[in-house]
């Protein structure tokens, strides 16, 4: 039975077989390599069983493929040692260059390749093992080599364009990210300039009430002064705060601020009067321009359910004789729509006005517009709490005269052929 050249002894060992080696008298080096480049063919004149019409079936399986392949034939006897046929053919390739090379020697065969894996090569040579003449193993050799060279192209190819993709992949999500980045902060930055409006309104009205007191200090009781102090205090607090604020989210601090400004402009006229001084109750929930509530009336959105809600004296009348109320309208994208139904950028807005605990008691489950989902969500929070291989060497058949002894072509060993490493070559 047939065995198989070995072709992974170590380099140490290949190149202390180098040098120990005698010049190689027949063949040479030349003479192989001037073969192979010329017909990719090399047939020692002292083997047998390989006829001229096998060598032009060999060179014409090699020129069939586009990897380049050489095949190598010598007899049995040709070397002694697996280490004297490494450094042989390892300075054969020195001359030849890259490709896939399989030598028989005898009735056993040898591979190797620099451009094709370990793997590969191996697997070309065991489609050249499976045959039972010379050609035909050089044939399916080549086939092989090419097939594989095929598959690791292909490989490539396909791991280029999953690259490709993974990549495009990448800068699609970073693309998309950023463009959500900026309609987000486009809409912040709109929202922004909306609520600045409406508050800065609210501003100017109290300043404007402030305005029209024309106290005159000197005249009023000391309750008065303080009321009317802190009234004054409550409308710096809120220009100071609008100024300062670089989302909407802050706008509470400003309606807080209005909120105490109105309750202590009420408080100031009830002393001026001479009326007790109002309990202080929360702003209008229709308008809380008009200041402190009076009441609290039942009342329901459209198409939402009945709720207490306070509200001040004008609004309450007209709600209770079936008239609709002096409702805040703010901007919302270019529309005037009541606060409260404005989105969830009027959220802290409101909350500065009514508190936390009010506006959830107020406005839970209320079914107006996008703004309550919200409300009872991150905006209004965040305002309110800071949010193998087979065996092989069958019987085929016999290698007929070239020294088969009813088997296919076996390995002399495992490996490459073992002559160091030399441009690329690897373990030859």
């Amino acid at each position: 039975m047939v065995r198989r050249l070995a072709i992974t002894t170590l380099a140490a060992v290949a190149a202390a077989a180098v040098a120990a080696a005698p010049a190689y008298a027949d063949p040479s080096v030349d003479e192989v390599a001037d073969a192979l480049n010329s017909s990719h063919v090399y047939i020692d004149p002292d083997a047998t069983g390989v006829t001229d019409r096998d060598a032009e079936l060999m060179s014409q399986a090699a020129e069939n493929v586009d990897t380049p392949v050489y095949f190598v034939v010598f007899p049995e006897e040709e070397f002694t040692s697996q280490a004297e046929l490494g450094s042989f053919m390892a300075e054969v390739q020195q001359d030849v260059g890259d490709g896939s090379y399989l030598v028989f020697i005898g009735n056993t065969t040898a591979a190797d390749s620099t451009v094709l894996s370990p793997s590969d090569v191996a697997a070309a040579e065991e489609a050249a093992q499976r045959m039972s003449t010379v050609p035909d193993a050089a044939v399916a050799f080549a086939n092989e080599a090419e097939a594989q060279a095929d598959a690791a192209a292909a490989s490539g190819i396909f791991g280029m364009v999953l690259l490709g993709l993974f990549i495009l992949a990448i800068v699609g999500t970073g693309f998309f990210l950023y463009r959500s980045k900026k309609k987000r902060e486009a809409q912040a930055a709109r929202e922004l300039a909306e609520v600045k409006k409406a508050v800065a309104e609210d501003v100017t009205l109290l300043g404007e009430d402030i305005a029209r007191l024309d106290l005159d200090l000197s005249t009023a009781d000391e309750a008065t002064r303080e009321d009317y102090a802190k009234a004054l205090n409550a409308y710096d607090r809120a220009k100071a705060e609008l100024e300062t604020i670089t989302r909407a989210d802050e706008i509470q601090r400003v309606t807080n601020a209005l909120e105490d400004g109105r309750y202590y402009m009420t408080a100031t006229r009830a002393r001026l009067a001479g009326e007790p001084v109002p309990e202080r109750r929360a702003p209008c929930f229709f308008n809380p321009q008009h200041g402190p509530s009076v009441r609290d009336i039942d009342w329901a959105p459209p198409g939402g359910a009945v709720r207490s809600v306070p509200a001040c004296q004008a609004c309450a009348s007209a709600v209770l004789s079936g008239m609709h109320p002096d409702v805040r309208m703010v901007d919302m994208g270019g529309r005037r729509v009541a606060y409260y139904d404005a989105g969830p950028a009027y959220a802290p807005y409101a909350g500065g006005y009514f508190g936390m605990d009010m506006m959830m008691g107020m406005f839970t489950g209320m079914m107006i517009g996008n703004m309550m989902g919200s409300m009872m969500g991150a905006s209004m929070l965040g305002a309110g709490m800071g949010a193998g291989m087979d065996d092989f060497g069958g019987d085929d058949g016999g290698f007929g005269d070239f020294g088969g002894d009813g088997g296919g072509f076996s390995d002399f060993g495992g490996g490459g052929f073992d002559g160091g490493d030399f441009g690329g070559f690897g373990d030859f």
